[in-house]
């Protein structure tokens, strides 16, 4: 049976720091980072398979989402980040990215504005903020990354910094977590 960690040598080049988003005990054995596209139909399937992998296995992951916005596919997934990252600036990352993907067929300048000023923050400087693309500089951070990663689509996975080439499954993605936290001990 072959490891579904690569072997070609794509590993995280940039290891996850404070400018990420995290969820997870920062002692966690195992570090899952996501390279994902809110208007990616692949990365709104993988989305609740990732939160179950979360509550499933609270002590042993702690997880990092960063931004790669297929731009010439997805129109909208450049703005649906940069309005993550105004939601990240005010603590309201997670529940905004959560809303991302649970509305994912509803994603337009419009009603992200719109779902950020129902999670309670203010519209018209959010909407300034976006205008002004404040938050661009982090998105393609994320995006430059990924590529020196060797990402190329998403949604893609590394697990303790090896690239995850096997199913984006739970029951797969628990195994592959849970070989890693063993390779610690």
């Amino acid at each position: 049976m072959t490891s579904p960690l690569t072997t070609t040598g794509d590993r995280l080049v940039v290891p996850v720091d404070d400018r990420d988003h995290v969820l997870g005990p920062e002692d966690a054995p195992v570090t899952l980072v996501e390279y994902g596209d809110y208007q990616c139909p692949y990365c709104a399937r993988a989305h609740p398979i990732v939160r179950e992998l979360l509550r499933e296995r609270t002590d042993l992951v702690r997880f990092a989402f960063r931004h790669f916005p297929l731009v010439n596919v997805h129109p909208y997934a450049e703005p649906a980040a940069e309005a993550a990252e105004a939601a990240g600036a005010r603590g309201r990352f997670w529940p905004f990215h959560d809303w991302l993907f649970d509305n994912q067929e509803l994603l337009s300048p419009v009603t992200l504005i719109a779902g950020l000023a129902g999670m309670g923050l203010d519209g018209e400087t959010v909407a300034a903020e976006l205008r002004d693309h404040r938050f661009l500089d982090k998105v393609q951070w994320d995006f430059v990354s990924g590529v020196r990663s060797g990402v190329n689509g998403t949604p893609t996975f590394f697990i303790n910094g090896m690239r995850y080439e096997g199913a984006h499954s739970l029951p797969e993605l628990v195994t592959a977590v849970d070989a890693a936290a063993t390779a610690k001990e």
